[in-house]
């Protein structure tokens, strides 16, 4: 970042949107819709503006050498904006966002990556495509509640322990739950080694703006953060940015590495979206998210009034739990009501035309947004209302065999990119597929953790956690046999 303040009331590629219909421009290129005329009207119907406002971002939004910069402009002012020194826009998700920061980190080196067992099926991708070996640390465990909180401090130095010839370390936080790691003490213990840090933090990119939600990767002293922007912002799907600071890792190269994935026809509307709502941020985000943040509380006591819901906060907290929580998440235990999560949450969608964030056998989630008001907020209550009184008519769910948490870490037996591309694979029946090893991935979703890594040994406790979970509700959208009678594994 230069020394002189930037300009933040510029969104340079939302600016630059509306002259280009301003200008009355006009392509022979790509897209072949031509700003709509020839989408099907049906479609226009439904999508209006978008069509219009799709265009090409280079050759049509700014001209073939990218000479106006208006991405590298916009770019510039989110690093700003946020207290990072470089900002990188994707139009990929997160999901790309974190393969480019692991590969660029580790993709090098023999001697793998330290990374919490609670990370997201995106960081599993990237050991494949990055040839990376996993140096696991267990996240902190509440076995009562069945659920991980990201690793402490002191976790991550015995990992450093170890694993001393690791590249670096990758955590997730927040989780996917709100939980949020001690990300300035786990900075510290990577930087007494001299190895950077990436906080895969898709679920944080509001942080920066409000003292009140917890503490912001760069301010933590993180070297990378990845962020979606459509998740907890207002931009559109598909809408992420990594920040990075210091000199333990080369920028030049991690944007190469992200090169590498990225598609070479970015959206516009996307990339415009993540400008608008860094601006919005900067001119107005305290206030909105402090309304937000108001508006949640009172949710939480709301809720907390309803017969048979548990909304959870202090026990998401403290030792052996996390070091803050993003209290915009609002995780509610319903396992009183007799219900599942899934049936919440199913019950809610037909009965309510409400749609609930994660879901799992106890819990559910209602994420909050600057968006929502008193409105949604009574049709928020209304819909648990309802669905805690229709609970004593749903039927038992069945039951799911929930594993220990030792029987959650499984044995590496090969990396993952190897077991992933082995030579000879065979689908096998369920009975059989434990002491084999994995040859893809097993993910509930959400919250999209893997319970199975490519590479590891399968147990008895992680199949009838499977199975069962299916039969219960759980979606596990990326196994090969989607009923799970067959698990892939490495031939023998």
């Amino acid at each position: 970042m230069s020394g002189d303040r930037k300009d933040q009331g510029r969104a340079p590629l939302l600016d630059a949107l509306a002259d280009y219909h301003r200008q009355d421009r006009y392509g022979f290129s790509p897209p072949g819709h031509r700003q709509g005329r020839g989408a099907d009207p049906r479609a226009l119907d439904v999508l209006g503006d978008a069509y219009r406002f799709d265009v090409l971002a280079t050759g049509g939004l700014d001209d073939r050498l990218a000479r106006n910069h208006y991405l590298s402009d916009a770019e510039d002012l989110m690093a700003e904006a946020v207290g990072a020194e470089h900002a990188f826009f994707s139009t990929c998700g997160s999901s790309l966002s974190v393969k480019a920061a692991m590969m660029a980190v580790a993709g090098h080196s023999s001697g793998g990556l330290l990374l919490s067992r609670d990370s997201h099926k995106s960081v599993v991708a990237g050991l494949i495509f990055g040839g990376i070996q996993p140096r696991w640390v267990t996240p902190q465990w509440d076995a009562e509640r069945h659920m991980s909180h990201p690793p402490s401090p002191e976790q991550i130095r015995e990992g450093w322990e170890k694993h001393p010839d690791a590249a670096g370390a990758l955590i997730v936080s927040p989780s996917p739950y709100g939980t949020c790691a001690d990300i300035e003490g786990i900075a510290e213990v990577c930087h007494e080694r001299g190895k950077p840090l990436i906080v895969d933090e898709a679920w944080g990119a509001h942080l920066p703006f409000h003292d009140d939600l917890p503490t912001w990767a760069m301010n933590a002293d993180a070297d990378v953060c990845v962020v979606s922007v459509h998740k907890m912002g207002a931009g559109f799907e598909q809408g992420s940015v990594f920040h990075t600071q210091g000199d333990l890792i080369d920028f030049a190269h991690l944007s190469t590495c992200a090169d590498l994935l990225m598609t070479t026809s970015p959206n516009v509307l996307v990339y415009s979206g993540i400008d608008a709502w860094r601006r919005q941020m900067v001119e107005r985000g305290e206030r909105l998210l402090g309304d937000a943040l108001e508006l949640s509380r009172q949710l939480r006591e709301r809720l907390s009034q309803i017969p048979g819901l548990q909304v959870l906060e202090d026990e998401l907290l403290g030792h052996e739990a996390s070091h803050d929580l993003d209290r915009l998440q609002i995780l509610v235990d319903v396992s009183e009501t007799g219900a599942s999560g899934y049936q919440f949450a199913d019950w809610i969608r037909e009965h309510c035309r409400v749609d609930m964030g994660l879901s799992d056998h106890r819990r559910i989630m209602a994420t909050m947004s600057m968006a929502d008001g008193p409105e949604t907020a009574d049709r928020l209550i209304r819909a648990f209302e309802a669905c805690a009184a229709a609970a004593d008519g749903f039927e038992p769910p069945p039951p799911i065999r929930l594993p220990s948490p030792d029987e959650l870490q499984l044995e590496s037996r090969m990396s993952p990119r190897d077991a992933f591309f082995a030579e000879k694979v065979e689908d096998v029946p369920a009975a059989q597929a434990p002491g084999r090893i994995a040859a893809e991935q097993l993910t509930p979703y959400p919250p999209g953790i893997p319970v199975v890594v490519p590479g590891e040994l399968i147990d008895d406790a992680v199949v009838d956690y499977l199975r069962s979970g299916l039969a219960a509700g759980m979606a596990v959208p990326d196994a090969t046999d989607p009923k799970l009678d067959t698990f892939r594994v490495v031939a023998q």
